[in-house]
């Protein structure tokens, strides 16, 4: 059991990051959250924008295929999907590159993904859309040459890490057991951060007493990837997530199994774990590692400015029974009380590309 050997690490070692303990409870080549079941869909654990709508992941095609025409239609081109779910947005997506002639014979699709019962899902979801699929367990192994990667909620599942600030000094935020007879788990305050202090949001770093701030090493880690990646090769990157616009303090590590918010620590490997993205660290960090930087934008303006309502319209008149279901897809991923607000874009872009699709000049 996850817990069995978490509990044997802190007992042996002491109190553990809140980055390793995701780790271990998200991505155990065995146990974990992720290698162990399909928890996408509404039958389990959470529900994505492309298991909402079909709409969703043809738009991210249109917005592929515009890219590939802003790149000069190179052949071959990867397109890149980071942490793919089902394979749901990729299929749709596929299927809307369909309309541009030369794009889906150029195409070399790649999935990074680490879940061996995700990839089973995503090999049957693909298996109509005729692609040629390479599956990859991290973006520094895809194949070189121009790329365009795409990623909806990949970021909120990287494992972070937390700091608190007492008497004027950052101590990082770990996981220990609450007595040495105890087999629960539960927070405990750590050493200073010391150097890692420059991982906090400068915009936070002199918070009050008491104040928790959220720090994101694998955000950093992706960003970094894109930009070797991208001064070598043309490319781009549309990144979709949850999260405020700017750097902001507080607790957002949650747990859901089933749709329903369970503790963080309880019962690890069984739920899944995330937190809220901070877009503006995110956008600060590409620009400084040399990516042209766009937006955030809301996910509810970027699906209108690309066309959500004129496609509805087309579903609708070709299935008028569906019409009201069709509204309510609409309206969840776009509403500002539902997924329209929350949810934003950004993209990181190579040197010399015209503005992205969605987005105004940066």
């Amino acid at each position: 059991m996850i817990a069995d050997r978490l509990r044997e690490r802190i007992a042996e070692g002491g109190p553990i990051s809140i980055a390793a303990f995701m780790t271990q409870a998200l991505f155990d080549p065995v146990e974990g959250f992720y290698a162990t079941k399909d928890p996408i869909g509404a039958g389990a654990d959470f529900i994505t924008a492309p298991e909402i709508s079909q709409m969703f992941g043809e738009l991210v095609g249109l917005w592929v295929a515009q890219s590939w025409l802003d790149m000069g239609k190179p052949d071959p081109v990867q397109l890149v999907e980071l942490g793919p779910g089902r394979g749901t947005m990729m299929a749709d997506a596929l299927r809307a590159c369909r309309a541009v002639p030369g794009l889906l014979p150029a195409l070399q699709v790649t999935l990074i993904e680490a879940s061996a019962a995700l990839k089973a899902v995503q090999a049957e979801t693909l298996g109509p859309s005729g692609a040629q699929i390479r599956w990859i367990d991290r973006l520094e192994n895809v194949p070189p040459g121009p790329a365009i990667i795409v990623g909806n909620e990949f970021l909120d599942c990287l494992p972070l890490r937390q700091a608190v600030r007492r008497d004027g000094r950052w101590h990082e935020r770990m996981v220990g057991l609450g007595s040495p007879d105890s087999d629960e788990f539960v927070f405990v305050l750590g050493p200073p951060l010391g150097i890692d202090e420059a991982l906090i949001p400068e915009r936070l770093r002199d918070a009050p007493d008491n104040s928790l701030v959220e720090l994101r090493p694998g955000d950093r880690q992706v960003v970094e990837s894109l930009a070797s990646r991208f001064a070598d090769h043309p490319g781009r990157a549309l990144l979709i997530d949850y999260g405020p616009a700017q750097s902001e303090p507080g607790d957002t590590l949650q747990a859901i199994r089933a749709h329903t918010k369970v503790a963080a620590l309880e019962q690890p490997g069984t739920a899944d774990l995330t937190a809220r993205v901070d877009f503006e660290s995110l956008t600060l960090c590409a620009r400084d590692a040399g990516l042209t930087a766009y937006g955030p934008v809301e996910q509810g303006p970027f699906l209108l400015n690309l066309g959500i309502e004129a496609r509805a319209a087309v579903l609708s008149q070709a299935t008028p029974g569906q019409r009201s279901v069709i509204a309510r897809q609409v309206w969840r991923l776009t509403d500002d009380d539902q997924m329209g607000q929350l949810f934003k874009l950004v993209c990181f872009d190579s040197a010399g590309l015209a503005t992205p699709p969605g987005f105004s000049a940066h």
